[in-house]
């Protein structure tokens, strides 16, 4: 194997789309965005409102947000970062979206994060049954602003 990389990544306000560019730079890895095919409102992201998009997604565990697109070429990588932020302590359902649409058999999969204040939760446990065959590493948060020497050390681990 040739361990070449790729970061993909969901994010709703622009803060995990940050850090997945810059670890993608510091891995020397290739980018991938997980859209959803209907972008998230300020309004769905609410999660105070107990009827706003999000809420109601997170609360039904087989929710499954349709992809704008499946064009991610899975097989031509070893190592998948995927990157989300932390929703009701595990990942949004559309990170299951788009497990479920590929497949990661012998694939390592590494999760990064970033969270307003929770840590991974149960997103791994929530994860696994999504990408069969696969084996799902926990990460790291990576709030803030890390730099690049930090995410090289992170991509390095793997």
């Amino acid at each position: 194997m040739n361990n070449k990389k790729l970061v993909a990544y969901f994010s709703a306000s622009g803060t995990t789309a940050s850090v997945a560019e810059n670890l993608a730079k510091a891995a020397g890895a290739d980018l991938y965005e997980i859209r959803p095919e209907t972008p998230y409102t300020r309004a769905d992201l609410n999660w105070t409102d107990k009827q706003s998009r999000s809420s109601l997604e997170m609360r039904d565990k087989s929710s499954r947000p349709a992809l704008a697109d499946t064009g991610a070429d899975i097989a031509a990588y070893d190592t998948i970062f995927v990157g989300f932020p932390i929703w009701w302590y595990v990942a949004p359902t559309i990170i299951n979206s788009f497990l479920e649409a590929y497949d990661f058999s012998g694939k390592k999969i590494v999760l990064f994060a970033t969270s307003g204040g929770s840590g991974f939760g149960k997103a791994v446990s929530g994860l696994q049954a999504s990408a069969p065959g696969a084996t799902i590493v926990e990460g790291a948060l990576l709030n803030g602003r890390p730099n690049e020497a930090k995410l090289k050390a992170f991509a390095d681990k793997y």
